[in-house]
């Protein structure tokens, strides 16, 4: 019973907005437009890496946590946020491996559970 009594229902409720309107203008790029689902990935990262770099993407981040962090976007952001924190460390060199460095354990989840996911389903092309 304590653990909904603490729970922060407001919280819980930005994040499934701001996750859910992020998901919404997905699914309208899917639905009107001509884009395939990979073009629309590289858009969502780009986006979250850009918004990440200007220090725009945090205040989303404090205001919807996993709402804002869980979506493409906010792996564009761990990227860019990772690449210039390394950059502070060491140097140039950490614009390269930084995005990476911090966002290893996604990147290797994404790989793991694609894979099993490549072994259940039957994907299918867009039709143009």
């Amino acid at each position: 019973m304590d653990f909904f009594q603490s729970m922060d229902w407001m919280q819980l409720i930005r994040c499934f907005i701001v996750g859910g309107i992020i998901c919404i203008i997905g699914q309208i790029l899917i639905d009107k437009t001509k884009l395939t689902p990979a073009r629309i990935l590289v858009i969502f990262v780009t986006t979250g890496a850009i918004l990440g770099g200007l220090g725009l993407y945090q205040h989303l981040v404090d205001f919807a946590g996993c709402g804002a962090t869980v979506p493409l976007t906010g792996f564009g952001n761990l990227l860019a946020k990772g690449a210039i924190e390394e950059v502070k460390t060491s140097g140039l060199l950490g614009a390269f491996i930084g995005g990476t460095k911090a966002a290893a354990g996604g990147i290797a989840a994404a790989i793991f559970f694609g894979y099993i996911a490549s072994l259940i389903a039957k994907p299918k092309m867009k039709k143009q």
